[in-house]
Formats: structure tokens, sequence, C-alpha cells
């Protein structure tokens, strides 16, 4: 098919669609009218970009340790966001001297009042359940998160912080930066997705089980290396600069398109080839008839500059 064909083929496709030309859509001026940015205590939210969304820890002085309203607050966070129209990309830092020192030991103070309300067994392990699901669920919450998350780590990730990690798309570090599965010198196995995650993220199982059975540190180098995180940065203003200029990047495509190949990636990383190959051929007999896929077509071929996407 020649050029002229192929544009002639997309004009015919988009006047089908009833699609409105590119150069109306405009970026609607409440993309940088952030909403419900105090709400949270454990947790500070700004809108740095358009369509970016800046999630940072913040108990700077208690080292963004995690205690329970902060997994609740993440919980929630990330729900919004989820639905937010406004939102297309997330950054993830922790304020103060390192990204987080893990679980905040004070919290287990308060378990074990609501433990000793109970004498049976039964009912001490209903408590304990519950409140290990609603850890989970915050963990999982920026998998869960339509939107791509970027996590920015600068000196320590302990324990639930390194639990958080492993649930975004894209990690940065610092040079100073290290992980650390910590729960085993707590006494106790990881519970809230490290176990599940961090094997597949970076594809050895022995290396994946001495962090896992030992608490070990790892540092940015080898982090890298193993393939936990894609790029090291000196300090945390560059890793920053950079982190934002990604993510401005991925806000300026197609929402569409991003949210979508986040959706199949993890499909298939739980299930098979041929499984993830329908998938994605399920939700794009639909998603190919989208206004984004005509008008970024109809840029590339006319050679024209990228087109501005509505809202999704």
């Amino acid at each position: 098919m020649n050029h002229k064909v192929f544009l002639n083929s997309f004009l015919k496709m988009s006047q089908n669609l009833y699609l409105r030309p590119t150069s109306f859509r405009e970026l609607s001026s409440a993309a940088m009218q952030p909403k419900n940015l105090s709400k949270f205590q454990t947790l500070s939210l700004t809108v740095p970009k358009p369509f970016v969304y800046h999630v940072e820890l913040n108990r700077p002085e208690k080292l963004n340790s995690f205690n329970h309203e902060m997994f609740n607050e993440i919980t929630d966070c990330f729900k919004t966001l989820h639905k937010d129209e406004d939102c297309r990309v997330i950054l993830l830092s922790g304020a103060g001297r390192l990204f987080s020192a893990g679980l905040d030991l004070t919290s287990v103070a308060t378990l074990g009042e609501k433990l000793a309300e109970h004498e049976d067994v039964a009912r001490k392990c209903k408590v304990f359940r519950e409140l290990i699901i609603a850890y989970q669920d915050a963990i999982s919450a920026p998998e869960k998160c339509a939107k791509p998350v970027i996590s920015l780590v600068h000196n320590g990730c302990i324990g639930a912080g390194t639990d958080l990690i492993t649930s975004v798309d894209i990690r940065y570090c610092t040079e100073d930066a290290y992980f650390q599965v910590k729960e085993v010198e707590l006494g106790m196995a990881a519970d809230i997705g490290v176990l599940q995650r961090l094997p597949r993220i970076i594809g050895n199982t022995s290396l994946a089980n001495e962090l896992c059975l030992t608490g070990r540190k790892i540092g940015a180098k080898e982090s890298l290396e193993a393939g936990l995180v894609s790029k090291v940065f000196k300090d945390k203003e560059s890793m920053m600069a950079s982190g934002l200029e990604l993510a401005e990047s991925l806000s300026l495509k197609s929402p569409v398109a991003v949210q979508m190949t986040k959706r199949s990636i993890l499909y298939s990383r739980d299930h098979g080839v041929e499984a993830g190959l329908q998938h994605i051929a399920d939700w794009n007999q639909v998603m190919l008839q989208s206004e984004d896929f005509m008008n970024a077509a109809m840029a590339l071929a006319t050679k024209s500059p990228p087109p501005t996407f509505s809202k999704l």
C-alpha cells in the first residue's frame, strides 16, 4: 500500500468513526488543578507537570516507616489516581533521608492490644488475616492502578519499602541506594508481596532466594545488574529530574495505548503466552477503533506533530 492510499484509508476510517480532528484537542486547564492534595497525613501528593502526579512517602521524622495509616492511605491514594482522568503517570519517592525504613514497629504494639481482646486462636487469627490482607492491598495498589508508576529510590529501601517498589512498573535509584527484604530478621516470612514479585522481576531464582532467606542488602550496582532497577543516578536531584522527564514523555502518549500496554504486560506475566495473545486480541479488537490510534497513525502518516490526546 503506497503512502497516498494509506492516508486515504485512514481518512475514511476516521470519518466513519466520527473522529474530531486532532487540532481541536486541547489540554484541559483542570489538568493543572490538582485535586484532594491535602487529604493525606503520611503522603504528599503534588502535580509537577500536566497529567503527572507525584506521590511522596512523607514521614521523614520516622524515616518513612510504614504504620497502619500509611498502608491505608497508599491504598486510598492509588485507587483515587486510578480513576482520576487528569492523572496519566505517577512518580513515587520518599521524603527526607531515605526512601523507607520499612515497618514502623510501634504499630505492632497496637496489634498486640487487638489480639489481647481475644483468647481463642481462631479469633486471633481473624485479626491477623484482616491486617495482612489490608497491607497486601496497599502494596498491590500501584500494580492495580491503570497508570504507569515510576519509583525513585534514594538511600535505604527496607522491608515494606522493598515490597512496595516491586509493585511498580519502572524503578530508578541513586548510587547510595540499597534494598533489603528485612522480614526474615524480624522472625517472620514476608507476607505482603515481595516473595511473589521479586523472583519474577530479577529472573534469578538463586539470587532472589538468597536475598529473601538471608535479609542481606543489595546495593545499586548489583540491583542494576540483576534487573531490579533500570537506571542508577549519582544523586537524588538528578534521579528526580530524569524521572520527571520520563513521566512527562509518557503523559504525552495515548492514555489508551499506555494503560492497555500495562494491562497486557501484567496479564501476560501471570499467564502463558497463548493466553496473553488472546487477551490482547480481545482488547485490541475494540481499542484499535479508538480515536487515539487513528489520530496517532494519521500524524505518523502525514509526518505531522504528535497529537494531543483526550483524557481517559
